[in-house]
């Protein structure tokens, strides 16, 4: 890499690319209303991003992804086909290291064929990275998140401890602080005389209204941190978990799950062998990891740079099936992600089913790789 490389060198590279993909780019504003990102991520992204406001009153932000504004558009749009975007430019957010990134990515919407477009967009970010880093070694590690729910769904794990293992799927420290739970026998939680009945019968109604009837009492606005409703349901979750003792059999069974990490291309065998064993029955999830399995195969990929582990997944709500990165040895995180996303586009309101999947390269990871091997 020559001295003196930089995002503006290999810019015009990538749009190239895109182009060759068959992806449109498109333009996502500096200034981009807040709630739909509000709406999606929580408040508490409120700290994470640089808020400013309209003279209408409108909640507004600097750009700090492209994502959702691509899909936006995409809805907008009422586009029924299939199409490819592509987005490249700035994003801001408020951190330790830096207020600003560099950001390129492509978004494929409205494609059904699961297999045959993860597959499509896996060989696509491959590709781009290889142009970029000629010579370099790359390494793709792939999960799957629609497999981790199928195998809670098939140990008869109780909802509340699903919904609770989905929520920190992707997260390995929260996932094990979880796990650590399911060890043990979770103590009782005492609630007070005045929440107790409601929190025994999971009347959620009635507890909120009383929480936020006490957090008016004592001059505490709801606006304020979490919602009586969301201290309710956290009450009646801790309530809930409390009255279950897993088997130890099933926490067995999800850890060793948790543990594979497998070449990809024995991923599927290595699943199905794991499901018997377990008698589990992974089904449809099963069938659609071994479709896509094969439709990467058919691209011809570096095999033994591929990794199938089984803990890997992106800890957002939206994403849904496939989640992929693309890392190099010289640095700790990675110079590309991806996955799918279909729920984000049913949030956002597309009529279902819309499906999503998309990359996004950090090109200031890749100037600085660049630098680094120059």
């Amino acid at each position: 890499m020559p001295a003196g490389f930089s995002y503006w060198s290999f810019a015009h590279a990538i749009l190239r690319f895109f182009a060759t993909c068959g992806a449109d780019m498109i333009d996502v504003p500096l200034i981009q209303p807040a709630d739909p990102f509000l709406d999606i991520a929580g408040e508490g992204l409120r700290g994470r991003i640089f808020l400013t406001g309209s003279d209408a009153g409108e909640t507004l932000c600097l750009r700090h992804e492209f994502r959702l504004p691509t899909c936006l558009d995409y809805i907008k749009t009422r586009v029924s086909a299939p199409r490819r975007r592509a987005y490249l430019g700035e994003i801001f957010r408020q951190c330790k290291e830096t207020n600003s990134e560099f950001l390129a990515g492509l978004e494929d919407l409205g494609n059904t064929d699961i297999a045959a477009t993860d597959a499509r967009l896996i060989a696509d970010a491959y590709a781009l990275l290889e142009q970029l880093l000629p010579g370099q070694e790359l390494a793709v590690t792939i999960g799957d998140q629609t497999i981790f729910e199928a195998v809670l769904a098939g140990l008869g794990l109780p909802p509340i401890w699903e919904r609770r293992l989905v929520r920190v799927f992707g997260m390995p420290d929260q996932l094990n602080l979880v796990l650590a739970d399911f060890a043990k026998s979770m103590p009782k939680k005492e609630f007070g005389d005045s929440l107790t009945p409601f929190v025994v019968c999971s009347h959620l109604k009635g507890l909120t209204a009383h929480i936020a009837a006490a957090m008016e009492l004592v001059g505490i606005s709801p606006a304020v941190g979490r919602t009586p409703e969301e201290i309710a349901r956290r009450h009646i979750e801790k309530a809930e978990l409390a009255r279950v003792t897993l088997p130890q059999a099933t926490f067995d069974a999800l850890k060793t799950f948790l543990l594979i990490r497998v070449p990809f291309e024995r991923a599927p065998s290595e699943l199905a062998d794991f499901a018997k064993e377990k008698g589990l029955m992974l089904g449809a999830a099963l069938d659609c990891f071994a479709a896509r399995a094969e439709a990467i195969a058919n691209h011809c990929l570096p095999s033994s740079h591929m990794i199938y582990d089984a803990g890997y997944g992106r800890p957002l709500d939206c994403y849904t099936g496939l989640a992929f990165q693309i890392s190099v040895p010289e640095i700790d995180q990675p110079l590309l992600d991806g996955g799918r996303y279909d729920q984000l586009l049913a949030l956002l309101g597309a009529p279902p089913p819309v499906r999503g999947v998309g990359f996004s390269v950090w090109l200031d990871r890749i100037q600085s790789l660049g630098q680094s091997i120059a």
